[in-house]
Parts: structure tokens; sequence; C-alpha cells
């Protein structure tokens, strides 16, 4: 059974998404370019550019965790519900994150709380071959 868009009702959801497999060696940076890319196409940079900063942050945060504690090709996720922007990351390990306080002299362990600092929202979540982690993001009005 398909549905087309007449039949669908003034309270369903709609939303635009895009999707991205970011293998080790591809490194952080392709995970931030490829994002920019597609917010430009919301007109964030103009409208909202402290929250494209946010999400360039978190998505390099999300993504480095990906690579680092799972060792493996991280799925990179936006959706755009017109309300939140959903960034999500799927890895291969089944190990929650967690906010960690380090000590002064740690180099590491700030990811995730970065992350709550600068979403609006975030949780992680268990999935059958993993973990994901998705991070809400509402650009100011």
């Amino acid at each position: 059974m398909s549905v087309d868009e007449s039949s669908l009702s003034e309270s369903s959801l709609r939303a635009v998404g895009w999707a991205r497999s970011l293998p080790v060696s591809n490194g952080v940076k392709v995970a931030r370019d490829w994002t920019r890319d597609h917010l430009e196409t919301l007109d964030w940079a103009r409208s909202a550019p402290d929250t494209v900063d946010a999400v360039l942050l978190t998505v390099s945060e999300l993504v480095t965790n990906a690579h680092v504690h799972a060792r493996a090709t991280a799925q990179l996720v936006l959706t755009w519900d017109s309300e939140c922007l959903h960034v999500t990351v799927h890895d291969a390990s089944p190990e929650l994150p967690e906010q960690r306080r380090p000590t002064t002299g740690a180099t590491g362990g700030r990811g995730m709380l970065l992350v709550d600092a600068l979403a609006d929202s975030w949780g992680a979540y268990p999935c059958p071959r993993g973990k994901e982690v998705t991070a809400c993001f509402r650009p100011a009005s």
C-alpha cells in the first residue's frame, strides 16, 4: 500500500533527512563539511549561525566518539522536521556514552559534556547492532 502526500493529515510529521557513512579513515572534517553543506540548504548560516556552530561541534564530538570508542564506521543522519534538527550518529559499539567529570590534566572525556551544553536535548539508545546517539537543535527564532 502506498501513501501519497494528499492523503497525509495535517498532523502528519513531514521531515527531510540526509545520511552519510563515515569510515574511520575519512576523518571528522568530512563529517563537518558534509553537515555544513546540508545546513546551508536550511539557510541557518544566515539565520542561526550560533546553532550552526553548535551542530558542527556536536557532529565532531559524536563522530570522534564513534571512531575512537567503537573503532568502526560511523553512520551520520541529519533529520529536520521543521522544529528540530536531529543529529544522529550510529556505531557498532553497544556501550552507551557517559558524561564524565575529567580531571584538569585529562586530554579527553569532555565530549558528552560539550554535547550536553550545546544541544537542546540529547539521548543515547541501544539498538540491535550497536547504539545511536541523537542530539536535537532548535534554531533561535
